[in-house]
């Protein structure tokens, strides 16, 4: 019988898994993770989660019982020490070894910390990845508690807002000139900067960290490259997140801001695929590695089809979302991106319809006149036609 392993219990790992079994494989499936819990979802760990409003089972993906159901070996709280690829074996950090005959590597992404030497290591330090990371940092969310957030990303912001809206006194630093300079147009960048504002949160952009202090191990006091100092009582670092590649690096799959992948998802060791967080794929005439839960799922599942010989191309239409306080602002707001007069990507505010409408264009092919695109009398919906 033969036998898929996939190291990686994320989303990407799950909805691989999966997708091997909705496709007729009726073979061996072990799926390895080295969290202690079952695949979960991570985008609710800085917002519903910690705020209180999601109970841990309703982070699963899948109940428990699927896994046995489905015949999947899952196997939690353990670590893969290192893979052998002429052999087709895993190595397990206790010392047990495992056969394969093919495998999927969906190990995602590792949040990148503040630096040991300048106060990193101090408690109260923390970073927003994993359940673990959520349960370790529950207890600092107390109202009128000081926070710095460094890092002005979707991941710091949507820290910030859960921070705010449990009555934390909140500063978030961003060292380039605005928030969310990597991601969106300073339109939306002005548009969440109102809203974090508006709830009380201090925003100081173009400072950056220059060292934290403690007193007896634990964070009090940070200071900032512009020479000022702040009293807090913990720090939550959003400052990006590196793909985890060491274990392919390690067994001489090639790597390049992620695991390079072709366009089926085959690495460069035969019998060896990768997807989601951790995978870099062609894109558009160049390499494309995307942080995202509907990559997660759907690179995963063209991979899926790749290893049973059922493999097409994987062509992605890149979307996120990011939830950031009960935002009821009055009115919408969307901002339409176009490459010469190709629309490329929507940021939609609290603007649903303007999120149908662009993701369904984009996916067709489709690109409004921008002169219709500016004009509030246009219906969006006529938009398309």
């Amino acid at each position: 019988m033969s036998h898929i392993a996939v190291i990686g219990a994320g989303q990407a790992g799950a909805a691989l898994c999966a997708k091997l079994r909705n496709s007729g494989y009726d073979g061996r499936i072990t799926l390895v993770g080295a969290e202690s819990v079952p695949p979960y979802q991570r985008p609710p760990l800085s917002k519903k989660y910690m705020s209180g409003e999601m109970e841990l089972e309703r982070l699963f993906l899948r109940p428990e019982r699927f896994y046995a159901e489905q015949n999947i070996d899952l196997r939690t709280g353990t670590r893969v020490a290192a893979i052998d690829p002429d052999s087709k074996q895993l190595r397990f950090a206790d010392g047990e070894s495992l056969s394969w005959d093919k495998l999927a590597l969906t190990t995602g992404a590792d949040p990148i910390r503040l630096p040991a030497a300048i106060g990193g290591n101090l408690a109260g330090v923390y970073v927003m990845r994993s359940l673990a990371d959520a349960d370790a940092m529950a207890a600092e969310f107390v109202a009128g508690r000081r926070l710095l957030v460094v890092g002005g990303g979707y991941i710091g912001l949507e820290a910030a807002a859960v921070a705010a809206s449990k009555g934390l006194k909140v500063v978030l630093i961003e060292k380039a000139p605005r928030i969310l300079a990597r991601v969106a147009a300073p339109e939306t960048a002005n548009w969440i900067r109102t809203l974090h504002q508006s709830h009380g949160v201090e925003i100081r952009e173009q400072v950056g960290l220059e060292r934290l202090e403690g007193e007896a191990g634990r964070v009090t006091r940070a200071w900032l490259d512009d020479g000022t100092a702040i009293e807090i009582d913990f720090v939550i670092a959003g400052i990006g997140v590196r793909p985890a590649t060491d274990l392919a690096e390690a067994a001489g799959i090639a790597t390049d801001n992620g695991i390079l992948v072709n366009a089926f998802g085959e690495t460069s060791q035969p019998g060896i695929y990768a997807a989601g967080d951790c995978a870099s794929f062609p894109y558009q005439g160049g390499r494309l590695r995307l942080e995202s839960v509907p990559n997660a799922i759907d690179h995963a599942e063209a991979t899926a089809a790749t290893m049973l010989g059922q493999g097409q191309p994987y062509l992605p239409k890149p979307w996120f979302w990011s939830d950031q306080y009960d935002v009821k602002r009055d009115g919408t707001v969307s901002h339409w991106y176009f490459s010469g007069e190709r629309l490329i990507s929507v940021d939609a505010m609290n603007d649903p319809r303007a999120y149908m409408v662009g993701k369904r264009m984009i996916e067709n092919g489709q690109s409004p006149d921008k002169a219709a695109v500016a004009n509030p009398d246009i219906p969006l919906k006529d938009l398309m036609q």
